[in-house]
């Protein structure tokens, strides 16, 4: 059969996908029953139509607005698919099949009519109950917004949402969520809709996508004295609509760093930096997320409040500490009446940080403590107050350049350096990147030796300190590190240079263009001793795939031929005895023979991919 069938299908799903959800999985066996009787095949293509009109409509908020907008075009929608399903009827001649595909096509066609009444009603009374907790026009049910919703950085696109929320204040945010519990309505956050996990895409038809994004207050930098810290500390604390970069930027007006920085930072905002417990560059000095989080509020999945202190901050990497322990206290839907006592939650810092490891993204419950690296589904966050750290006097930014195709005599250079830094005196490594070629090709990346060659590996760093000298005496040995491994180093001193060297990490984009929907996203954290063997296996487990594939397609291609299917598409003259049969014969043993050749040289190269 032709893979699509059904017309004003212009999504991903097959017309057997299509069929099994709107009709069920008997009619399509029914179907290809019939598709061996099929004479005009007149019946088929009215069945698909009325398919296609109900499939176009369920997949497209816009055409929706518009009938819900427009009785007269609804009317005339059903009156046409209700004309077809007579005509296929009356062509049926008997046929218990065609009469039972028709049957139960009608059916569909009066569910589709009932859910469009549904979903009008279900408008009116959400908007009735929103619009108690919210301005109406934070409540959105346009196709715009949905379609704006549907998906996140995946582009993985299962159901839309019924209604978007776009809470002005965070205490609109419990009375909004308790309202969607009480019409029934599945809640997701979503902040910049950066995440690669798809933990923001709408699984169910009937879900309120709360979006936090004008959640995005910056308060000034506040000075605060923490237990057991005789000097205050710079905070900041930020909404959890705020874009990252717009925190690090209002840190920088008071000479501090703000430590989260993903890559994404451009679009993510704070509380999806909190539910991915988000690094960035700057980790390797000052951890990720929950390492510089002082405290965050949130709203739970029944609609009460819950905060969440760090207790003892050691303003550091969290793991440096032996154990780290928060107070968690919950609050009635008022957020202050306290519901219960305090909870304290201890973490040892190996539960924190995996040893040898470091950042486990595995362990999602860290321990029971709520929001951080829970994707969204323990609960909304709205709202958070960071520790800023202080900002050295003077920055050299470097770019690492390696060229030997041995990644595994480029990759000890980033353990030198680390080690290097760690043992000085004066200069740190506030920030480091590394791209692989992979990543390196897929930005289009500028290489700045003169070689010629596109790089295999590329490092960058921030190193700093408040001796100027000193930290360009680093930076120019952490260039001879590289250059004994054989690549080639690159300083800049200027912000506008440095902000160049940076430039290509940011390219998140031209990474997404060579991802799809079908493609499983997720992090990783390796060891960085381990890293050439990661790179190696990953490349490996993509040449055995590849090859696998090829010898697929190799085999379906040689079973076609030699199962003489093929006759039937050939030219008349060409199927039979003769001149032209003996031609099509003979070309058709050379394709043998060359199929033949490929599959043996490919099975011979996955066979032997262990050896020199």
């Amino acid at each position: 059969m032709r893979i699509r069938e059904i017309p004003y299908n212009y999504t991903s799903f097959s017309d057997r996908e299509i069929i099994i959800r709107l009709l069920g999985a008997d009619m399509w066996e029914v179907l290809n029953q019939l598709r061996t009787q099929r004479r005009t095949g007149r019946s088929a293509r009215m069945l698909f139509e009325v398919l296609g009109d109900i499939w176009v409509v369920r997949r497209n908020p816009f055409i929706q607005d518009d009938l819900l907008e427009n009785a007269k075009r609804l009317d005339d929608l059903m009156d046409g698919m209700g004309r077809r399903l007579d005509h296929i009827d009356a062509r049926a001649q008997g046929n218990a099949l065609v009469i039972q595909l028709a049957r139960r096509t009608r059916q569909a066609m009066e569910e589709f009519q009932a859910w469009l009444v549904h979903l009008k009603a279900k408008r009116v009374q959400a908007m009735r109950v929103f619009a108690r907790h919210t301005r109406r026009d934070h409540v959105d049910f346009s196709g715009e917004a949905r379609v704006a919703h549907v998906t996140d950085a995946t582009d993985w696109r299962v159901e839309y949402p019924l209604v978007v929320l776009a809470p002005s204040h965070e205490d609109e945010t419990a009375p909004l969520v308790k309202a969607c519990i009480d019409l029934g309505l599945t809640v997701i956050p979503r902040g910049g809709g950066t995440g690669y996990t798809g933990s923001a895409v709408p699984l169910y038809a009937d879900t309120a996508v709360v979006n936090t994004e004008k959640l995005d207050f910056i308060e000034a930098v506040e000075w605060r004295t923490l237990p057991a810290r005789a000097e205050p500390v710079p905070t900041i604390r930020v909404g959890a609509g705020a874009v990252t970069k717009r925190v690090t930027e209002a840190a920088e007006r008071d000479g501090c760093v703000f430590a989260v920085d993903p890559t994404s930072q451009n679009a993510s905002t704070i509380g999806g930096n909190i539910a991915m417990n988000a690094g960035g560059k700057k980790a390797v000095m000052w951890g990720t997320t929950l390492d510089n989080l002082l405290s965050w509020r949130m709203v739970t999945p029944d609609a009460d409040w819950l905060e969440v202190t760090r207790l003892d901050h050691n303003l550091g990497k969290i793991h440096d500490a032996p154990e780290a322990r928060f107070e968690v206290r919950r609050f009635h839907p008022d957020g202050k009446t306290p519901r219960g006592e305090a909870e304290i939650i201890t973490l040892t810092a190996a539960e924190i940080r995996k040893p040898g490891l470091g950042k486990d993204v595995t362990n999602k419950a860290l321990g029971g403590l709520p929001g951080v690296q829970k994707e969204g589904c323990d609960g909304l966050v709205t709202s958070a107050v960071f520790v800023l750290h202080r900002q050295p006097k003077h920055t050299r930014t470097l770019c690492l350049e390696f060229f030997d195709p041995e990644l595994g005599r480029a990759v000890p250079a980033i353990i030198e350096t680390l080690e290097y830094l760690k043992a000085h005196p004066i200069a740190s490594c506030a920030a480091l990147e590394h791209l692989d070629q992979r990543y390196v090709r897929a930005v289009g990346y500028s290489p700045k030796s003169m070689r010629g060659q596109t790089p295999k590996m590329v490092l960058v760093a921030d190193l700093v300190g408040d001796d100027e000298d000193a930290v360009a005496e680093a930076a120019r040995h952490v260039v001879g590190l590289a250059e004994a491994r054989g690549g080639e180093g690159f300083i800049a001193v200027s912000p506008s240079v440095r902000k160049r060297f940076w430039a290509d990490r940011a390219r998140t984009a031209a990474i997404a263009a060579h991802t799809n929907a079908f493609k499983v996203n997720e992090d990783v954290v390796i060891p960085i001793a381990r890293l050439a063997d990661y790179s190696e296996g990953v490349e490996r487990l993509n040449i055995e795939q590849s090859l696998a594939n090829k010898l697929r397609l190799v085999g379906a291609l040689t079973d076609y031929l030699e199962s003489g299917g093929f006759r039937q598409h050939l030219p008349a003259g060409f199927a039979g005895e003769g001149e032209q049969g003996d031609a099509a014969a003979a070309k058709r043993a050379a394709a043998l023979d060359l199929l033949a050749g490929v599959t043996e040289r490919w099975t011979a190269i996955l066979g032997n991919l262990d050896k020199p």
